[in-house]
């Protein structure tokens, strides 16, 4: 059974298709690109421990934290107000 899980699921076209959707949702500015991109970083993680290549662990573990960085920045940081110009008439 675990030998057909394996064989039934490619992480490397799933890592395929999340790098693509990744990079099309960020160039649209859409901050689920981030979430994408994140989960493909999880993905060669998982990748990396089954191939024994331990070296794309750390640095998506960099990636995934970047990313989750990104993500606070452009959901959830407070919006800029403009400041209130002063009415000219007030000052007359």
């Amino acid at each position: 059974m675990t030998d057909l899980l394996h064989s039934a699921i490619r992480l490397d076209y799933i890592s395929c298709v999340l790098t693509v959707l990744g990079a099309l949702l960020l160039g649209k500015k859409l901050w689920q690109g981030w979430v994408v991109a994140a989960v493909n970083s999880a993905v060669v993680c998982v990748i990396g421990v089954r191939t024994a290549q331990f070296g794309f662990i750390p640095a998506n573990l960099f990636c995934i934290a970047l990313y989750t960085v990104n993500l606070h920045t452009w959901r959830f940081a407070p919006r800029r107000t403009l400041p209130q110009k002063d009415n000219e008439a007030d000052n007359s």
